[in-house]
């Protein structure tokens, strides 16, 4: 039966994604605001003009190396290897086909995604399963990659919720977050312009991942950086109440992270918060500022991979904090990130360590790459 609350209770099933079919980027609108902050081009601070940028073939497709392709596939393979030994039951999403048709919208195309980091476009709560509204055209079927999966857990009597799907036309996305170089987390980027009118605009649309949701029982913690967001949470906050009364608590934070909250904060127990830096502090809902933060060194540039000035990097260096937790003493983290691992077992937990070499170039860790769907425990209430 489904059941997670949280992403620290003991871990007992999870789906890990697949890496299959994943050789390049779709680099249209909706793909460039979402990276727009941790967008890299050989430089922290260089954005790459898409009329310019080399390695942009006329299609727009940026292509990955075959070589790092494969090794992405050999970590994702080991992790979930990794998993089933420690005695977790793991589940996979269908591979994207080779010969994948490109999926259409209302006004636009875009070469589908592999289900590789599953936990942006699904959120599980308790017995739920709750489908959210994608932001980036070419994953907009990605969940149908989990449909064998999701329709087990709704056999055995799991809810499945699908969140109003947008249309995504380029009108449909908050473009302020991206203009103004003041608001933007990631620093002086060049900003995203010209959107092109469509009969099908509707005005600005729900859009929400969610990896933007931190789970802690009763209470959600949901990072909001635009008006997309917004509307989606506001959604979301009717939602449960109809479904489940007073039951959940929404706390929503304001541009904690462009998107995902998940390689900012992430809780490994009760009462204590991984951290990028002590400053989060003072951005979370009151009732959790005394809950201890644990903030690890920065990264040293040494661990990471050596690329090429043709090779597009999708986040900060930070995304190592991307880490996935067994139960509340446990904790599965990059090899190749020793502070971290020094920093978590200072605080008293054993950790794990498997590699994931190219988490930069494909824009996710091991929390991304999974979503725990039964975890021992129930709504708990940690504040109480």
């Amino acid at each position: 039966m489904l059941n997670s609350h949280n992403d620290f209770s003991p871990l007992k099933e999870i789906i890990v994604g697949s890496a299959t079919g994943y050789l390049g980027h779709d680099r249209d609108l909706s793909f460039d605001l979402f990276h727009h902050d941790n967008l890299h081009f050989r430089s922290d601070w260089a954005y790459p003009r898409l009329s310019t940028a080399p390695g942009l073939a006329a299609d727009r497709s940026w292509k990955i190396k075959q070589r790092y392709a494969d090794e992405l596939a050999e970590d994702v393979e080991d992790l979930a290897a990794l998993l089933t030994q420690l005695g977790v039951v793991v589940h996979r999403p269908l591979p994207l086909p080779a010969d994948a048709a490109p999926i259409a919208g209302f006004g636009w195309t875009a070469p589908p995604a592999p289900a590789l980091n599953i936990r942006d476009n699904t959120l599980i709560l308790g017995g739920e399963i709750i489908e959210t509204p994608p932001c980036i055209r070419s994953r907009y079927l990605e969940t149908r990659l989990l449909a064998p999966v999701f329709t087990c857990y709704w056999q055995a009597g799991a809810r499945w919720t699908t969140m109003p799907r947008p249309l995504l036309t380029d009108t449909s996305f908050d473009l302020s977050y991206s203009r103004d170089p003041d608001t933007t987390l990631g620093g002086p980027t060049e900003p995203i312009s010209n959107p092109q009118p469509s009969p099908y605009d509707v005005g600005l649309e729900m859009m929400l991942d969610g990896a933007q949701v931190l789970r802690l029982g009763r209470d959600l913690i949901v990072n909001i950086a635009h008006d997309n967001h917004r509307l989606a949470v506001d959604w979301l906050e009717r939602h449960l109440y109809d479904t489940h009364g007073d039951r959940y608590r929404l706390h929503r934070v304001w541009r904690m992270a462009d998107n995902h909250i998940d390689s900012m904060l992430l809780a490994l127990k009760p009462g204590v918060l991984l951290a990028r830096h002590e400053g989060l502090r003072d951005l979370l809902p009151e009732a959790f500022r005394t809950w201890k933060l644990i903030t690890p060194p920065p990264p040293s540039p040494g661990n990471f991979p050596v690329y090429d000035d043709g090779d597009l990097l999708l986040t900060s260096p930070y995304i190592d904090l991307n880490v996935l937790s067994i139960d509340e003493d446990t904790v599965l983290v990059n090899t190749d990130c020793p502070e971290l691992v020094k920093a978590l077992e200072a605080a008293g937990f054993t950790t794990i360590t498997v590699r994931h070499r190219h988490r930069r170039l494909f824009g996710g860790g091991f929390h991304c790459f999974t979503l725990d769907t039964v975890r021992t425990g129930e709504c708990e209430d940690y504040l109480a």
